[in-house]
């Protein structure tokens, strides 16, 4: 494996942290290690008895974790997706509730920074955009064989591309005499299709978006995560997720709504407000967004959006 380094800037790193209300014997999940600023401030506040399980898909990420924090007793490291972290309890022999789930959504900077991971339209690598290398569909295998349909659908949903279709005709056609191999050649392939670029961003940036969703089957892993979360989360237990384009922050908003507001019931039943049953969730204050100083340092933070609840039974 690759030892390359590549730095990664946690956005709303002391936010998202805070919002976690650590307890010093609590047991904390890191669902997105990345380079481990979040679970480096995490760790900051467990005492000997606390326990962080650190998780993330990426080989590199958890060569690195283990470098880092191999020897300390209190962090326990597992590679796979945050939307398995209850495999990860069972596999550590981790039993007790979990006292804070921490999720930083997306790409990493070391993924995007690294031209031979294939996320990045700006440089040219390999077209694979797989957060695990060693496991599933790249870029490449995906779009030489999905049908026309398929790729424009994905261009649509999962990068809101307005010419999804024109995009995806001209791959399909493209295909046929020389497969996509490489991000440069998609990019400039993208860039030839659209009849009018948006002022400011890169012509490929939605398509790359949504082919990266698509083969990291990202949303569903947010979905799937937020579901088992009210199972395994401790009655005061938080979660905390950051969110960095709008279908993610959607997914996380409308679960934390949907299970924080009080079931309607008929007008005019007899029952007292003790009576009532208590949401699984409260909501924590409204959505934060990096401020002005964080963006000037790194102006990935400019789209990134905090939101946190509580488990409440």
């Amino acid at each position: 494996m690759r030892t390359a380094s590549f730095t990664h800037d946690s956005v709303l790193l002391f936010e998202a942290v805070e919002a976690l209300a650590i307890r010093p014997d609590g047991l904390y999940i890191d669902g997105t290690y990345g380079r481990g600023g979040h679970s480096a401030l995490i760790l900051q506040a467990l005492g000997t008895q606390g326990q962080l399980v650190v998780i993330d898909k990426d080989p590199s990420a958890i060569a690195h974790a283990q470098h880092i924090y191999g020897a300390d007793p209190r962090v326990k490291i597992w590679q796979g997706s945050f939307k398995d972290f209850e495999q990860a309890l069972t596999a550590l022999q981790l039993s007790q509730p979990v006292n804070g789930l921490l999720l930083d959504l997306g790409v990493s900077s070391p993924q995007l920074d690294d031209a031979e991971r294939g996320f990045s339209f700006m440089r040219q690598g390999a077209l694979d955009m797989r957060m695990n290398p060693e496991q599933g569909m790249s870029a490449a295998a995906w779009l030489n064989s999905a049908a026309e349909a398929e790729i424009a659908d994905v261009l649509w949903r999962y990068g809101e591309e307005r010419f999804s279709r024109q995009i995806a005709r001209k791959i399909v056609q493209t295909r046929h005499a020389q497969p996509l191999s490489t991000t440069l050649q998609l990019a400039e392939l993208i860039a030839q299709t659209l009849p009018k670029k948006e002022p400011h961003k890169h012509p490929a940036t939605r398509s790359f978006q949504a082919i990266r969703i698509k083969i990291n089957e990202e949303l569903q892993d947010i979905e799937t995560c937020l579901a088992k979360s009210l199972t395994y989360l401790a009655i005061g237990g938080r979660l905390s997720i950051i969110s960095f384009h709008s279908l993610e922050d959607r997914i996380v908003k409308q679960f934390m709504r949907e299970y924080s507001t009080p079931k309607r019931l008929p007008k005019n039943l007899p029952i007292l407000d003790d009576q009532t049953e208590i949401p699984p969730l409260k909501t924590l204050g409204k959505a934060v967004r990096a401020g002005e100083e964080e963006i000037a340092t790194n102006i990935r933070a400019r789209s990134a959006l905090l939101r946190v609840a509580e488990r409440m039974r």
